[in-house]
């Protein structure tokens, strides 16, 4: 088989490029190692918070249309919350959406609606080659090509390689491209909620001695927690019964929606931070999880990818009399375009969970938190990147 693009990986950030570029005239090839679940009638315990400009993007490819509205909320407001120590009581930032001059701060989607979305559109472009279930088993670069061997026998040749398979990225192993990984030591524990209290489309998010507590609005009163903690007490919020649960997360919200009801299971993942000194090598590029990790506190990793994914289908799209497009100098407009948002972005998140680890610098923190609120400038610059 052979393409001018193979995207390894159909996840979020690999399906939006692959239909992002379904008008670049480029032969596309993308391989998958399954098809996604179908969405279920209830709600997905992974929830995205999509910047306004993520939703752009999803709207460009089609997929964004094929989702059900009645299953998004937008967030209007965002209250950031500093500890209550004895010399930073009650600190607090606050962003909204009407200060900001927008519709929405962003909007909250369940992942596997929108994976479902995305491998949908998929299937309806002619130009799309679908390759699954397969895994990969070697991959060599030549001057002109890269070849994918794939475990079933078939090879498939491509002038340029994307690797768009995730944190564990095989294609980033096979071009040589090494990773610095810093471990959190803290899990991101995961649940939904019904409350009491209407959300109003406000997203709290409390920084706390022990941890960082998020609760991002769902349709209507439902919220979706985030909660980073040590791997210890993520273990024991999930060994809780429905109850004490519910108990243990409203107490840490401050009672902010009234009593809470679980209505999915807690569920968690590790956290962690991955570096790369470069995200391309010949003939290769990489995206989303596969070039980068941060920590969730800021709810940016999956809009970085898809900020990754609009950077290089833009290039692809427009790129002129560069007919091919694994060159060189493509790939490294690309590189140069993507380091400052993934490393600031990067900086930004392992800074503000350096500062709630540390009793001293949280009291920085706090007083940066009511310092950046009575500056309506300051805060519409801290907000304008989140936006993209």
């Amino acid at each position: 088989m052979q393409c001018d693009v193979a995207i390894v990986g159909a996840g979020l950030v690999g399906a939006s490029l692959a239909s992002a570029l379904k008008k670049s005239g480029l032969s596309l090839a993308v391989v998958e190692t399954a098809a996604p679940h179908a969405p279920e009638k209830g709600w997905d315990s992974r929830i995205y918070a999509l910047s306004p400009g993520s939703r752009r993007f999803l709207e460009e490819t089609g997929a964004w249309q094929r989702l059900d509205p009645g299953r998004i909320a937008a967030i209007e407001e965002m209250r950031v919350s500093g500890d209550r120590s004895a010399l930073a009581t009650g600190a607090r930032l606050e962003f909204s959406a009407y200060e900001m001059g927008v519709a929405e701060l962003a909007c909250t989607v369940e992942s596997n609606a929108l994976q479902r979305a995305l491998w949908d559109e998929l299937k309806a472009q002619d130009c799309i080659n679908l390759i699954h279930p397969v895994r990969c088993r070697k991959l060599t670069v030549t001057e002109d090509a890269a070849r994918i061997e794939l475990q079933d026998g078939r090879i498939l040749d491509a002038r340029l390689v994307i690797g768009a398979d995730g944190r564990n990225s095989w294609v980033r192993s096979q071009a040589g491209l090494v990773s610095s990984a810093l471990d959190y030591e803290q899990m991101g524990t995961v649940a939904n909620f019904s409350c009491e209290l209407p959300h109003r489309g406000i997203a709290y998010q409390w920084f706390q001695n022990d941890g960082i507590l998020a609760l991002l609005p769902l349709p209507g009163k439902r919220v979706s927690m985030v909660w980073s903690v040590s791997p210890e007490r993520s273990e024991a919020l999930l060994a809780m019964d429905e109850e004490n649960l519910c108990k243990e997360v409203g107490m840490a919200s401050q009672h902010a929606l009234g009593k809470l009801a679980l209505i999915t299971p807690a569920a968690s993942f590790p956290l962690r931070m991955m570096t790369l000194p470069e995200i391309i090598s010949h003939r290769v590029a990489l995206i989303g999880d596969a070039a980068h990790n941060m920590h969730p506190l800021a709810g940016q990793g999956v809009n970085t990818g898809f900020r990754d994914a609009r950077t290089l289908a833009h290039l692809l799209n427009e790129r002129g009399a560069c007919t091919d497009p694994g060159d060189r100098m493509l790939l490294r407009r690309y590189e140069r375009k993507r380091r400052e948002d993934i490393y600031s972005m990067q900086a930004t998140t392992y800074g503000l969970k350096v500062c709630n680890d540390d009793p001293f610098l949280r009291i920085l923190q706090n007083a940066g938190l009511t310092l950046a609120n009575r500056i309506t400038p300051l805060k519409k610059l801290l907000m304008q990147h989140a936006l993209n």
